[in-house]
């Protein structure tokens, strides 16, 4: 195996634990560590944990990385499902000094594995045989039920080399169907706690434990206060008759799950079982009504019956199919040259003058250097000037060096990276101005994906019941909350605002139980704000506050609106957060006004409208816009920004 130019850091995290390894060349992996997620705050503090127990100054050299994690991977932003832990990608790889980061699904990269393991990392259960070039099922469990599917494609006419497409899939949380008396107590059980039970509740380590509840239950004793390894373990030994069934029932269930995937995708390559629990129970699971289950399909039983079950063995599996990933990731940026404007660089290479060409060359390598770079960075690394630099980008049909940037983050990671670039001292007027929006621009869509739809949902609804709102916030923030009360006003909704810090216990001091407070706060750590929050309750008032996620605010609140975004300290001007603060308030504001089934604002006199209109709410504050040009507050104020920027150039 010939070693790769630098070692790759390969990760699976689940909802227990985190997994990493390094790859040092195709299929070797080394230094593999298993660390307890509880152990960690983040996703970074893990990784850091790990890099910092590698010896021989091996960390410093990882260029490459490929997480596969247990939850759905959809654009930038990665939320566990059943952990705490989220993080954005972009960001995570700039943390980490990282060129390429790739995060997928746990299934996903288990499902691209299954063509490179050995016959003797899988074990079959039952019969029937794979029909060759035709789709498989994975499912497994562990904290949760991964499901995926692997789909063979053909790379070229008359070549018969074959590719594959994994599927990501949430599979887990289809609807569980019970097929007894046994599982039918076992739901009846499991929607006194949930309102919906899907597979993933019952065929996962909580779901075991959910499951010996309800037998003990149906039994007609006690149950212990037994977590899922001591219930397999006693029921492996046959030591406790509840145990036993309990096993017994789980690997019946994944009978029915895996025949449903089976008819679902028309997996007649195979169904893989993997995860953490299955491949531990051995034997056992080779005779447990799994086989049985699975193929009790009524008039689709003989088609069950021709498809083959395997459990996967291999315990790098995971690590196996991320690799395959991530490697299949460099391929195509190196065969592309990272991005289409590389590739123009390349092509163009030639014909640029001697300076441009060192420019050219620092680029392509360095390209996402090059991302971040401040103009005089940039030529002194080319040992050029920076009209030159300007020129190089001009040359390549660029308006300038923030467009060239544009479109050089677009190439390299398929859509535009929510980062923040740093406002220097040598930046034009224009420049300036890309910056501050483009900066501005990428908050809003960091804080779009954060957004929690059941704690916007609550807030709403109290906003829209309330007989007065009252809005806090102190400092720079003070014209957050006066603009707040400006739009819930012109709603015709009792409002007001208070920003004086020597007035707002007295303001709380006579809330109602019908009033709600809102809470205006970057840190969320304002002693006079956490003051009202407490009076707030006290007086039976109920209190939403926007602030940052795990702060003293938010965990008084009763519904928190998580805005978590970073200043420049050395500004000591809270400019993007308090944008951000303000368009929650817009999403607030439309809310209640769709709730009150109000599309427009109250009616009022047309001179008093105006002066409305003209009036700013506070020094400041932003001021609306002209009639004419009024946008529904919120709802495309990323792309207004967009076009602002594009429009700036």
């Amino acid at each position: 195996m010939t070693p790769f130019d630098s070692p790759r850091l390969l990760a699976d995290i689940g909802g227990t634990y985190a997994r990493f390894a390094v790859e040092t060349a195709p299929g070797r992996f080394e230094h593999a560590v298993s660390l307890r997620c509880a152990e960690h705050a983040d996703f970074h503090a893990a990784v850091s944990a790990y890099l910092a127990g590698l010896a021989g100054g091996i960390a410093g050299s990882i260029e490459h990385a490929a997480i596969a994690i247990a939850n759905p991977v959809e654009g930038d932003e990665v939320r566990m499902t059943n952990y705490h832990w989220q993080f954005s990608i972009e960001q995570m790889r700039q943390r980490l000094s990282l060129q390429t980061m790739v995060v997928v699904n746990d299934f996903t990269a288990l499902a691209m594995s299954l063509p490179r393991l050995a016959p003797t990392q899988l074990r079959q259960v039952g019969g029937g045989a794979p029909r060759e070039h035709s789709v498989v099922g994975i499912l497994g469990s562990g904290s949760g039920l991964g499901v995926s599917g692997l789909i063979p494609l053909a790379e070229g006419a008359g070549t018969g080399a074959l590719t594959h497409v994994a599927l990501g899939t949430e599979g887990g949380h289809t609807s569980f169907s019970p097929r007894d008396e046994r599982e039918i107590a076992i739901l009846r059980h499991a929607l006194t706690q949930f309102p919906h039970v899907s597979f993933e509740r019952l065929l996962s380590g909580p779901g075991i434990e959910l499951i010996y509840r309800a037998l003990s239950q149906r039994a007609g004793r006690e149950a212990e206060p037994l977590a899922a390894p001591e219930i397999t373990r006693r029921a492996l030994d046959d030591t406790d008759p509840v145990c036993a069934e309990t096993l017994q029932a789980f690997c019946a269930m994944l009978g029915t799950a895996a025949a449903n995937l089976a008819v679902t995708l028309g997996a007649l390559g195979g169904i893989y079982i993997g995860g953490g629990i299955v491949p531990r129970l051995g034997e056992y699971f080779d005779r447990s009504a799994f086989r049985a289950r699975f193929e009790d399909k009524g008039r689709f039983s003989a088609y069950l019956k021709a498809i083959p079950t395997f459990v996967v063995t291999a315990s790098q599996a995971t690590f196996v199919g991320v690799s395959a990933i991530l490697a299949a990731q460099l391929r195509t940026l190196e065969a592309d040259h990272g991005s289409a404007l590389l590739a123009q660089i390349q092509r163009a290479r030639d014909t640029l003058s001697p300076a441009e060409r060192r420019v050219a060359d620092h680029v392509l390598a360095h390209p996402r250097a090059a991302l971040s770079e401040p103009i005089a960075e940039i030529a002194k690394a080319a040992q050029v000037s920076q009209p030159t630099v300007i020129r190089f980008c001009r040359t390549l049909g660029c308006e300038g060096l923030s467009d060239f940037k544009l479109r050089l983050a677009s190439g390299l990671s398929g859509t535009v990276p929510l980062t923040h670039t740093q406002v220097t001292g040598s930046d034009s007027v224009l420049e300036l101005g890309v910056k501050v929006l483009g900066n501005t621009a990428s908050a809003i869509l960091q804080v779009r994906d954060q957004l929690n739809r059941d704690n916007l949902v609550r807030a709403i609804e109290l906003l829209a019941a309330a007989q007065r709102i009252e809005f806090f916030a102190v400092g720079h923030y003070g014209v957050v909350a006066d603009d707040a009360q400006y739009k819930f006003l012109r709603f015709g909704v009792p409002s007001s605002s208070c920003t004086d810090a020597r007035l707002q216990l007295l303001a709380a001091n006579v809330l109602t139980p019908r009033d709600v407070v809102v809470v205006i706060s970057s840190s969320g750590r304002v002693d006079d704000l956490l003051a009202v929050a407490d009076l707030a309750h006290q007086r039976g008032a109920m209190v939403v506050a926007i602030t940052a996620s795990q702060s003293p605010l938010a965990r008084k609140a009763d519904v928190a609106l998580i805005v978590d975004h970073v200043e420049d300290v050395a500004t000591h001007v809270p400019m993007v957060s308090r944008i951000l603060h303000l368009l929650v308030i817009d999403i607030l504001a439309v809310g209640v006004a769709m709730k009150l089934g109000q599309g427009q604002v109250a009616e009022l006199p047309a001179d008093a409208a105006a002066g409305m209109d003209e009036a700013q709410p506070a020094a400041g504050a932003v001021a609306p816009a002209p009639r004419a040009h009024r946008v529904a507050p919120g709802v495309s104020t990323a792309g207004a920004l967009a076009r602002l920027t594009s429009h700036s150039r």
